[in-house]
């Protein structure tokens, strides 16, 4: 059954509702839900989580999955992850959210832009912005964090940046051992080498990846590759 209109506008009319009604939220949620064919607005929330193509990749990893989420500048692999992250927290996991590339605010500002509001998932996501990103200090942040905890590392190319820290190859083989130990789920966002031409094949692949410093490739158990509105996922054989 498609919706009407993407659930985070039907989310702003039923809060719309609740004002103009004096009701509580839950109540005006499931009278938005039977409008479009659900008994509960919980149906139609985890029919729309199911039908994303962030839904579908998160229901296909598991803990200890070590991921690669690639594209060019500007075709959402950001975005890509922070959905598979707010997939995760709807499922009652934990999240964090690793980044050398931009701010804590900057990444608020991302998770808005999908339509979620930072403070829905207040207690489960965690925002970590350190110019000592590394693989050590990841561990050293989760080795609290449950089991089935979503890990987004923006990006892969400069965890190795400083000098001070292991190489590249060091760092991801370290991150995949303490993922498969502590049960979590790692992404790497990554970026794609210049050379890739979406004219001659509309998806990078991991033949595109651009890798500064050596990185064997397969030590990613499952990998998703983005341009426009394609999106590749693979998982190892």
């Amino acid at each position: 059954m498609r919706l009407s209109a993407p659930i985070y506008h039907l989310k702003r009319k039923a809060k719309r509702l609740s004002r103009e009604e004096g009701i509580p939220l839950h109540d005006a949620l499931d009278r938005i839900a039977t409008t479009e064919g659900f008994s509960a607005w919980s149906l139609l929330a985890a029919k729309a989580a199911a039908e994303t193509p962030a839904g579908k990749l998160f229901s296909q990893f598991r803990p200890g999955d070590l991921v690669l989420v690639a594209a060019r500048p500007g075709h959402g692999k950001t975005l890509m992850s922070l959905e598979l992250a707010v997939e995760a927290m709807r499922s009652g996991s934990h999240a964090a959210f690793f980044s050398l590339e931009y701010t804590e605010g900057d990444v608020l500002d991302r998770l808005r832009a999908i339509g979620v509001d930072p403070a829905q998932f207040d207690n489960l996501f965690e925002v970590d912005c350190s110019d000592e990103i590394s693989a050590e200090y990841v561990v050293k942040r989760m080795a609290p964090v449950p089991r089935g905890t979503f890990v987004v590392i923006d990006y892969l190319q400069l965890l190795d940046q400083r000098r001070e820290n292991p190489d590249l190859s060091v760092q991801v083989r370290a991150l995949k051992s303490f993922a498969r130990d502590k049960g979590l789920i790692v992404v790497f966002i990554s970026q794609i080498d210049r050379s890739y031409d979406p004219s001659t094949k509309p998806c990078p692949d991991l033949s595109d990846v651009r890798l500064p410093n050596p990185l064997d490739l397969k030590l990613f158990d499952k990998t998703c590759f983005l341009n426009n509105s394609e999106v590749r996922f693979r998982a190892a054989s």
